[in-house]
């Protein structure tokens, strides 16, 4: 990219970024002068970050209907007690409901910026086209509805996207202890936060996994062996390249040293898991696990519908009726397989319908509460969502 056109860029990046704050600044007023009490789940968030601001770090002075670590709290109190500091505010200023909304509002700048980083690193940048198309797709990423209605609300949503969103471009530079660093913070947000964690390390692994097979393939290219031939064949020869890799210590010594900070971020997972006695904290009773399957196809069908223009066409539905066909006798047991998981494992916990709020109520009350049947009839729709995905991550490497 020329220096003008990266001059340009930045430009553009700058006039999105603070259109994007001031409308959200506006957003925000609108919101704090009709919510002038805590909403929802701000009645504990708020109180207890107040806690924090007055001093009281006892665990006497903990709400236990939370179930999250104290991440936010803490955080809020290293924003806004340095602003009572510099600017003379009175600690009821600066611990108000306002303010510590404030603070997911500045999380969200972040989030705007951490997104554009990572769409220029994992996008070409040598096309003049893609610098507004970055642009744009940051735009929409961060105004998403699901998670931009709770930049203006005390909760931990906007917090623990910025850790993540923040980990995973330092796992792309290759900075993993930094990484792992933010993956911890990102974990005093939202304790599920330690999947991503665990996704940076799995990404490393799948990076060199990726590189030793490119050169395995080439070597197989240069001596012409001759083809296996098999239903299973690239599933074998996938297999015996993984137990041949891990068969070397050099190898697993070379992921061991650029994996161990998140490793040892897992250890301290477990060991939290296992002196606390579960994952969340507090109250547990509304937070059981359970295998939740069909979790998984909501997620498909939650991309499909704000991911349309890239995985629904008219030639993606034709490649797949005619995928299914040739291997009708694979989808007829994933159909089965699908139904089976819908009828034993779909869940409706007691909070979905308890609160009007929430989109999911809508959802969940006027279509599957409604009619029994409706969540069969989506399993073909979470078939397809779910190849459509697949196919859409076919550049990537087999291993990612």
């Amino acid at each position: 990219m020329g220096a003008g056109m990266a001059q340009l860029e930045g430009y553009y990046f700058s006039a999105a970024l603070s259109c994007t704050f001031l409308v959200s600044c506006l957003l925000f007023s609108a919101f704090s002068r009709a919510l002038r009490e805590p909403y929802m789940d701000e009645i504990f968030h708020l109180p207890q970050a107040q806690r924090y601001c007055e001093g009281h770090f006892s665990l006497s002075q903990w709400d236990p209907m939370i179930t999250t670590l104290p991440g936010l709290y803490l955080l809020s109190v290293g924003v806004v007690k340095p602003a009572s500091w510099i600017f003379g505010w009175s600690e009821h200023v600066v611990c108000s409901i306002g303010m510590l909304r404030f603070v997911n509002l500045l999380f969200s700048v972040g989030n705007f910026y951490l997104l554009y980083l990572l769409l220029r690193k994992v996008q070409p940048r040598h096309k003049a086209s893609s610098c507004i198309q970055r642009i744009l797709s940051t735009l929409t990423l961060a105004i998403f509805p699901t998670l931009y209605f709770f930049n203006f609300l005390y909760y931990t949503e906007a917090g623990s996207m910025f850790f993540t969103l923040f980990a995973y471009l330092m796992c792309l530079y290759g900075n993993h202890k930094t990484s792992a660093l933010l993956g911890f913070c990102g974990f005093m947000f939202r304790q599920t936060n330690i999947i991503w964690a665990i996704f940076c390390a799995g990404n490393v692994i799948a990076q060199k996994l990726t590189e030793a097979w490119k050169t395995e393939l080439q070597k197989k290219k240069e001596e012409r062996p001759t083809p296996i031939k098999g239903p299973f064949s690239e599933f074998r020869k996938i297999l015996q390249f993984l137990l041949a890799y891990s068969m070397s210590f050099k190898n697993l010594s070379m992921l061991l040293l650029l994996t161990w900070p998140y490793i040892l971020l897992m250890f301290l997972f477990c060991a939290f898991v296992a002196v606390n006695g579960g994952i969340v904290i507090g109250d547990r009773s509304s937070h059981e696990a359970c295998l939740h399957f069909p979790q998984l196809f909501y997620f498909f069908s939650f991309t499909l519908f704000f991911s349309f223009p890239h995985l629904l066409s008219l030639n993606k539905i034709r490649a797949f009726l005619c995928l299914v066909w040739k291997r009708r006798i694979q989808f007829f047991v994933i159909t089965l397989v699908s139904i089976f998981l819908v009828w034993k494992f779909t869940y409706a916990h007691k909070y979905l319908l308890a609160d009007n709020r929430h989109y999911t109520f809508y959802v969940w009350k006027r279509v599957f509460q409604r009619y029994e049947i409706v969540k069969y009839l989506l399993v073909p729709v979470y078939i397809f969502a779910g190849w459509s995905i697949a196919d859409s991550l076919k550049s990537k490497s087999i291993f990612w």
